[in-house]
């Protein structure tokens, strides 16, 4: 079965933006899409943010494999209620992959916990993305580097966990340097964040750039499927314990009172 992926967009700029609407007539969220869905092993649809729930219901959402998502204008208008859909479905297992100034969205703040903030510079500068971890399955088919001759700078520090691998590092024109390509696990979920993407330049077209997402969105997803029992807390009782133990202190709680777990 292919990977059911959702690729969601803020689509902000694409609808008032000249120049964002001349790279991406029909949105960056259906450009990104379209580049997965060359893949056989992908499905992709599209969610924005003035759909009804941001296209992201609780229906929909457990049906998704791995969710990509690109925001940068207006990461206030995301609801929190949908942020804590999202977060939850992570922890199960769904893939999350966040994409350029993303890095800000609430979703991406909720799973790193810190404040994810950066360096930037929109200047049109060219940037070499290095492949410091070439035998990675995100990097496949990716050469030594690749360059994008126009984007935005994201520089170090780059206030984020230490995560679990790093793929990708980039330098820009200007001199800066950035961790471009990062992996996390959150529950059973896994997280790949991916620097390249500024709306006014044509990043989205580039074949390197596609290859990435393709590789990334097979990469997070989770073949063992779901697993829902991860935010549950259930109390396992002493009978119950698996060797015989006697109950030995206090409890806060008697069996049967409110607040008993």
């Amino acid at each position: 079965m292919a990977i059911r992926t959702i690729v969601w967009g803020e689509n902000i700029h694409e609808t008032t933006n000249a120049i964002v609407r001349g790279i991406y007539p029909e949105g960056m969220h259906t450009t990104i899409a379209n580049a997965l869905n060359t893949d056989p092993g992908i499905s992709a649809t599209t969610a924005t943010l003035q759909e009804p729930e941001h296209g992201l219901t609780e229906a929909r959402l457990a049906e998704t494999d791995v969710l990509t998502w690109w925001g940068h204008k207006d990461h206030g208008a995301v609801s929190d209620v949908v942020v804590e859909r999202v977060a939850k479905r992570v922890w199960e297992g769904m893939g999350l992959l966040v994409l350029h100034s993303g890095h800000f969205s609430k979703i991406f703040k909720r799973l790193m916990g810190t404040p994810c903030a950066l360096k930037w510079r929109e200047a049109g500068e060219r940037e070499r993305l290095w492949t410091i971890n070439p035998r990675h399955p995100i990097a496949a088919g990716i050469e030594e580097n690749f360059v994008l001759e126009n984007e935005e700078m994201y520089g170090e520090q780059f206030s984020v966990p230490e995560p679990l691998e790093t793929v990708f590092i980039s330098w820009f024109q200007g001199g800066e340097v950035f961790r471009s390509g990062l992996t996390w696990r959150r529950g059973a979920g896994n997280i790949f964040y991916f620097r390249p993407g500024h709306e006014t330049y044509p990043t989205y077209h580039d074949a390197n750039v596609q290859k990435v997402l393709i590789n990334s969105v097979k990469w997070a997803y989770n073949p063992q499927g779901d697993l829902k029992s991860i935010t549950d807390a259930p109390n396992v009782p002493v009978e119950k314990a698996l060797e015989p133990i006697v109950e030995r202190g206090p409890r806060l709680h008697q069996a049967g009172e409110a607040g008993y777990r």
